[in-house]
């Protein structure tokens, strides 16, 4: 299940180091989430917003094996929005909801606020190899994902940062343009380099404005850094799910001997018990006889 050869991150440094630059596209990825997850438009922009900041925060990390997971709960009608993404440019994600009955859009642009609800909270959890994961939770400020992310990163990595990132869903609910910026100002900047790069990216288009006109994630950086940047790398993104039958059927037998029993009762008409990886919908079928040799070994253990 690979998106988009096209998406990628361009990530960069400027102004000596004292400035971090991170610019994504992420249109596959995202249109190939709302696929899987048969989202709704508003769902789609959130879903899509979380898992490209996510996919930019993963890089972050310093291996590509560790584990950033985001999960909003912010008390609107999708329930909650929960993506993970790894070092390696890989992401998946999921959401409780994909369909709330409730209005896509509010004065002309996707409802993302009132899918999403602001009246909760927003926990990044870091998982880096060490016993205990690291996980920190801020409030929501807006549902907009974007803003929560940009107030999650002063607040609790205690690192100033611009976040632009959007979603452009066209009327028939496909993704046009995913993507945005993540920039990182660190201790060392004279004011007035500060000033002068907020008032760079408070005159940015709209970050899907920048995807559908052809800018590509470096064209994005130009424009905030129109001086220079220097381009460290640039790392493919890609949906990604470690689903496996192996792991399917390692969770049914979790489940234990009485409930194996009933979904074999349940399968018998179609032929066979179908396990549903919730990140990505993959469908993994035990036929009649596969189920009855799994409820043999959980009667054995």
């Amino acid at each position: 299940m690979d998106s988009h050869h096209d998406d990628y991150i361009a990530r960069a440094t400027a102004h000596d180091g004292l400035v971090r630059a991170f610019a994504i596209r992420s249109t596959g990825v995202v249109e190939e989430l709302a696929t899987r997850h048969q989202t709704y438009p508003a769902v789609t922009a959130g879903l899509g917003r979380l898992a490209s900041g996510a996919l930019i925060m993963g890089v972050m990390l310093k291996q590509a094996e560790h584990l950033l997971t985001l999960r909003v709960r912010g008390g609107g009608p999708a329930g909650t929005l929960l993506v993970t993404a790894n070092g390696a440019g890989e992401v998946r994600g999921l959401v409780s909801n994909p369909q709330p009955d409730v209005p896509q859009s509010r004065n002309g642009k996707l409802n993302v606020s009132g899918v999403v609800g602001r009246d909760g909270q927003l926990t990044v959890t870091k998982d880096m190899g060490m016993r205990h994961p690291y996980s920190s939770t801020v409030e929501l400020v807006s549902g907009e994902v974007g803003e929560d992310l940009a107030y999650y990163l002063a607040r609790s990595e205690q690192v100033p940062s611009a976040v632009g990132i959007g979603v452009f869903v066209r009327e028939d609910g496909s993704v046009e343009a995913a993507g945005g910026y993540i920039v990182q100002l660190l201790p060392g900047l004279s004011e007035e380099t500060v000033g002068e790069i907020e008032s760079k990216i408070r005159a940015l288009p709209h970050p899907t404005t920048m995807l559908r006109s052809g800018d590509s994630p470096e064209d994005i950086l130009t424009r905030i850094f129109p001086a220079g940047y220097e381009l460290l790398d640039r790392i493919p993104v890609r949906l990604h799910c470690p689903c496996s039958r192996e792991r399917a059927e390692r969770a049914l037998m979790l489940l234990g001997r009485e409930a194996l029993e009933e979904m074999r009762l349940e399968g018998l008409e179609r032929g066979h018990t179908a396990a549903v990886c919730q990140f990505c919908a993959a469908e993994y079928r035990f036929t009649t006889a596969e189920m009855d040799e799994l409820i043999e070994q959980s009667r054995a253990a």
